[in-house]
């Protein structure tokens, strides 16, 4: 039962507003390793809708981690975020709402959920099953130079949108307080991650995103942890749920 608690309240904090804070080294929030420009996406497979859910994550696929498709809780459009007050911080809204950064239709989204305690018997063990990080996976796939450009947008937006914004969610209004890089896992052809403070109905926290371009698709990550963030201790976007992930997309 704690996990499903846990679960919703993550839910519902990914409605209300996301945030993340981190290094300060933006150098550091990109893979080095590749660019665009070594790896042109002309010639990449777009994929559809119906193909970027056969290549998201599924139950069974990572060892200790839950997978659920099909998230009532996920915004289902771009039009669920409203009055967004900076245009350049719209596709770093969407990449915390597992929404495609970029133009385009084909897409998909699931989450992944650490597993919860075995015995949530005791006092500890119902806290720990708090202690859970969820990961909302998104995946969209562009033709051409499209999600080169989504990709940018999403990098630029970091940094443009550092000081915060604000937008609405279902009535809620939440503001961004703060946007900062993180370094990223150097997964794919480009990477860049980021933390957001956040705060909406008198509530804050910080959460994290990490953004990664397989050729033409992109790949979006935003990770909560109810007790984390409400405790200030550091955590992450999953390095194995990311590294399952680009196993599927490559």
């Amino acid at each position: 039962m704690g996990a499903t608690v846990a679960v919703s309240v993550l839910s519902l904090a990914l409605i209300t507003g996301c945030s993340d804070e981190g290094s300060d080294d933006s150098k550091d929030s990109a893979n080095s390793g590749s660019s665009s420009s070594s790896s042109p996406t002309a010639a990449a497979k777009a994929y559809n809708a119906a193909e970027l859910e056969k290549l998201l994550l599924a139950e069974g696929e990572i060892e200790g981690y839950k997978v659920t498709s099909g998230d009532d809780t996920l915004p289902k459009s771009k039009s669920v975020l409203k009055n967004i007050d900076k245009a350049e911080c719209e596709p770093v809204a969407y990449a915390m709402a597992a929404l495609p950064p970029g133009d385009t239709d084909a897409t998909a989204s699931n989450t992944v959920t650490q597993d919860a305690p075995t015995d949530a018997s005791s006092t500890d063990d119902f806290a720990e099953a708090f202690n859970l990080t969820a990961t909302y996976v998104g995946l969209s796939s562009y033709e051409g130079d499209g999600a080169e450009k989504a990709f940018k947008a999403v990098s630029d937006g970091v940094e443009a949108c550092s000081g915060g914004f604000g937008f609405t969610a279902d009535g809620t209004n939440t503001k961004i307080t703060k946007i900062a890089p993180e370094k990223a896992s150097g997964a794919g052809d480009e990477s860049v991650a980021f933390a957001v403070d956040s705060g909406a109905d008198g509530e804050s926290g910080t959460f994290h995103t990490e953004v990664v371009r397989h050729g033409s698709t992109i790949a979006t990550y935003y990770s909560v942890n109810f007790a984390l963030m409400s405790s200030g201790k550091p955590y992450d976007v999953p390095a194995a749920v990311i590294d399952a992930q680009a196993a599927k997309v490559k």
